[in-house]
């Protein structure tokens, strides 16, 4: 007999997600061995600056950056994709908390 399980979404969405170029910095590129970070710049065809602020957090993960991290990992891009949605949905849903009150729930 399976167990239904009820997730808080409230405690699911209180924790702030990793930004998916720290997750790409703390994680992944340990796990490719050792390259610098201009080696993987020079992979992936952007800047060394670029993948430094992706890989501080300071800016998001495009498409076309999506598209190179899927092609370097082999795990393509909607993972990428999928990790900045997250990100920028957390942030935006923090940031707008006030306003979203007053908005109602329509039902149909």
């Amino acid at each position: 007999m399976s167990r239904e399980l009820i997730v808080d979404r409230a405690k699911a969405n209180a924790q702030k997600p990793t930004h998916p170029g720290i997750l790409f910095a703390e994680e992944i590129l340990p796990a490719l061995g050792r390259r610098t970070i201009g080696e993987i710049a020079n992979l992936l065809g952007v800047s060394r600056q670029n993948l430094h602020r992706l890989m501080a957090g300071e800016i998001a993960i495009t498409a076309d950056m999506a598209v190179r991290l899927g092609k370097l990992c082999g795990n393509g891009p909607d993972l990428w994709l999928n990790l900045q949605a997250r990100w920028d949905s957390w942030e935006a849903s923090r940031r707008l908390a006030k306003e979203v009150k007053k908005i109602p729930t329509l039902r149909v």
